[in-house]
């Protein structure tokens, strides 16, 4: 048997070097000054350090706006485009689909709250084309804002000086390029207001031609129709709108009121029906719907159902006094007199909490700030001071009249109303 042969029991010859070894502590060496060089600078975050949020951009806020805004959910997609803007304040775009948007919002609110709305849209635009002064869209859209601000006007001076700042804008955009179709269906719109038909047309059919699928070209086009009279060509043209933008309850208001004005009522009731039914959908409270079937049940003469429908406005928005004004022309026009005094009085005068427990249910308790006398607020103004005359509750009604004798003295139809009523008062109309 071969024996191997045995080193010494005493001599320890000491380890032997290994380079690949010695490669891999250079290597960790290296590595671990490296780390160490990057948490000192920052580049490296150190274990179970917090994770930073994420900021979103201004184009997925933009997106979602205008998901909003083909939803029908005006309100959301506003905010979605100021928080865009937050992320970006000096983003044109943004300014000017915000400002569309606002301008576009008002439709669904009442007179003040509308001006309101159109100043905010306003402000929205004039950043737009501050920040980009050559873009035509920018001023197209303010050319918008400005004919709607005329549309939501106090007064005939107020109304003229909007028009004719809309028009100049509506010419600049069309200058800086000829093809802006938001340019062209808004220069129809404001020709409409300014009633010059033909030209209106000709500038809806030019906006169609260029964008045929365009929710603005449609509407615009349908308005330009209903202005001449043709409804059933509008109703053709705001049902294409609706089919862009389904869930734009404004537009479904403008089909019933053009049904409305052919006489089919039913119709016109199924398409503000619609309108309540996508808002209620929506989560939105917005009495209009409820307001034009008022009026639609009271040209019917059934203002049994007019009256609910009005009320039900009230119930959604009880510190709007043009609420109370409808319903108080429901009443006048149903021969309810009685009625009609309490809330032509919250509408014009205004009515605290304890006056406007106005029904025996104790519903509308809340304040009501009564509202100023221009063209919008007349016919409750003197619907109500007739009224009251006409019950002999002449002190009160005195005032009133007084106040449509000042600002209306120019008007013939105004100051016969208001002649009629003083004699009945048994108080001479000085001067007159």
């Amino acid at each position: 048997m071969r024996v191997r042969q045995r080193g010494s029991l005493f001599h320890d010859p000491g380890p032997r070097s290994n380079p690949f070894r010695m490669l891999l502590w250079g290597m960790l060496i290296m590595a671990g000054l490296y780390l160490l060089q990057g948490l000192s600078s920052g580049q490296v975050q150190p274990i179970n350090a917090p994770t930073p949020t994420a900021t979103r951009s201004a184009a997925s806020y933009r997106e979602e706006g205008t998901a909003f805004f083909n939803a029908g959910n005006l309100t959301s997609a506003i905010q979605a485009y100021q928080d865009a803007l937050a992320v970006n304040p000096e983003d044109h775009l943004g300014w000017t689909e915000l400002a569309r948007i606002q301008a576009y919002s008002s439709a669904l609110l009442t007179a003040e709250r509308r001006r309101e709305r159109l100043a905010e849209a306003l402000e929205s635009i004039d950043r737009a084309v501050a920040l980009a002064p050559d873009y035509s869209t920018g001023h197209a859209v303010r050319a918008f804002v400005l004919n709607w601000s005329a549309g939501a006007a106090g007064n005939a001076a107020e109304y003229q000086a909007y028009i004719a700042e809309a028009s100049i804008e509506a010419v600049l955009a069309l200058q800086l390029n000829s093809l802006d179709v938001f340019a062209l269906a808004y220069q129809a719109e404001i020709f409409v207001d300014q009633q010059q038909y033909a030209q209106a047309a000709q500038y809806a059919e030019r906006a169609l031609s260029l964008d045929a699928k365009s929710f603005d070209t449609l509407r615009v086009s349908g308005y330009v129709r209903e202005a001449s009279g043709n409804y059933a060509g509008a109703i053709e043209r705001y049902q294409e709108a609706i089919e862009v933008a389904p869930n734009q309850t404004f537009v479904y208001i403008r089909i019933g009121q053009n049904y409305r004005e052919l006489g089919l009522y039913d119709q016109a009731l199924d398409y503000f029906d619609r309108a309540a039914t996508i808002n209620a959908a929506l989560g939105i409270a917005d009495p209009l719907p409820y307001i034009a079937i008022a009026k639609t049940y009271a040209r019917m003469g059934e203002f049994f159902a007019a009256a609910l429908n009005a009320e039900r406005a009230i119930d959604l928005d009880p510190t709007n006094p043009d609420w109370y004004g409808q319903l108080g022309i429901i009443y006048f026009r149903s021969r309810n007199y009685e009625s009609s005094i309490p809330v032509l009085a919250c509408a014009v005068n205004g009515c605290s909490d304890v006056q406007n427990s106005l029904d025996s249910l104790g519903r509308w308790t809340n304040s009501v700030q009564g509202m100023p006398l221009d063209d919008y607020t007349l016919v409750y103004y003197y619907t109500y001071g007739s009224v009251l005359a006409a019950l002999q509750d002449c002190p009160t009604a005195m005032p009133i009249l007084d106040e449509l004798r000042q600002t209306y003295s120019g008007d013939a139809i105004v100051m016969g109303i208001v002649q009629q009523n003083y004699a009945i008062c048994g108080q001479p109309l000085a001067g007159g």
